[in-house]
């Protein structure tokens, strides 16, 4: 991280400098407007932390206190410029180490041990709907993180948190840093910018689905982000028998259970991803439309062009005149 940008987010805050002088505890009313008992998770309040007309919004995390148990009525994003934080996230033991990020479901129950000075945070503060801002920016329609994102919207989400390990991938920590510099530095006018960069972050992060860890116990949310993820990655070519043997699952199970969880065969989810990868190829390259078909997998042009009408309304050419 740009060393300038780090020194102004490791300034101690008027709630550390209480800690530092004696204060044992965080002070609740920054957080939340009502009192809590001390067996109940505190229920951080986005109207507390967020100014009024803001979808997102950046502080630093408080150091040098244990963060007692607590919820949001946002969702949360964390992530560790330097050091490392030590979470409890429904119970489960999850270590933030510098360059990852952490996204919260907002039912989470989250308790922090106490950071160091070198231990530093960022929270993001986002209403859902910069999400869905985000993802309406984005032309190019991602299966996954379109799953990723309404299981954190969503109420009883057995995914409570996405724990993505991506210190060494340079764009993505080229993602964040820009959008914690546009934040930090209150640079007028980016909310669209802002949104356009949290589209691309989740592109990226779903190109990287391997550096993701999740609490999702259920085997159910576990497969559906396994197969999400090789039809992303795998479009072009890949098939559902060697999605079987790479998942070591009987092909005609599998089969099934891509139906009953998605709604949809395998064959439909990887001509959605064909699909909305051409009408964005159409609207963002000179390709033609023979190549574009090509492309994402359609050897059969008249094939191609007659479910891109059935799905679009238009032909490919008229998609692209429109656009």
């Amino acid at each position: 991280m740009n060393a300038q940008l780090l020194s102004e987010l490791k300034k101690i805050t008027p709630e550390e400098q209480k800690i530092l002088d004696g204060s044992k505890n965080i002070d609740e009313k920054i957080y939340t407007k009502e009192k809590t008992s001390s067996d109940m998770a505190t229920v951080i309040d986005a109207k507390r932390l967020l100014e009024a007309g803001k979808l997102i919004q950046i502080r630093t995390h408080t150091r040098f206190v244990h963060f007692p148990k607590h919820t949001h009525n946002y969702i949360e994003v964390i992530y560790m410029c330097s050091g490392s934080t030590h979470h409890i996230i429904n119970g489960e033991d999850v270590v933030l180490q510098e360059g990852e990020l952490l996204f919260l479901n907002k039912e989470a129950v989250q308790e922090i041990y106490p950071a160091g000075e070198n231990d530093i945070a960022v929270n993001f503060i986002i209403l859902p709907e910069f999400f869905s801002y985000a993802l309406d920016m984005i032309e190019d329609e991602n299966l996954l993180h379109t799953f990723l994102i309404e299981a954190l919207k969503g109420e009883n989400s057995p995914v409570s948190f996405l724990h993505f390990q991506v210190a060494n991938i340079l764009p993505i920590q080229n993602l964040v840093e820009n959008l914690i510099w546009t934040l930090h530095n209150r640079v007028p006018n980016k909310r669209s910018t802002n949104q356009i960069t949290m589209g691309l972050l989740f592109l990226q992060l779903a190109n990287h689905m391997e550096c993701l860890i999740t609490n999702a116990e259920s085997p159910v949310e576990k497969l559906t982000i396994e197969i999400l993820s090789y039809v992303e990655e795998h479009y072009v070519d890949g098939t559902l028998s060697d999605l079987a043997e790479q998942l070591h699952y009987d092909f005609y199970w599998l089969s099934k259970e891509i139906k009953k969880q998605t709604g949809k065969t395998y064959t439909e989810l990887v001509q959605d991803k064909r699909l909305s990868q051409s009408a964005y190829l159409l609207t963002h390259t000179e390709m033609t439309i023979v190549d574009i078909a090509m492309t994402v997998g359609y050897e059969n042009i008249s094939y191609f062009h007659r479910i891109f009408q059935k799905k679009y309304g238009v032909t490919p050419r008229k998609y692209r005149i429109s656009s």
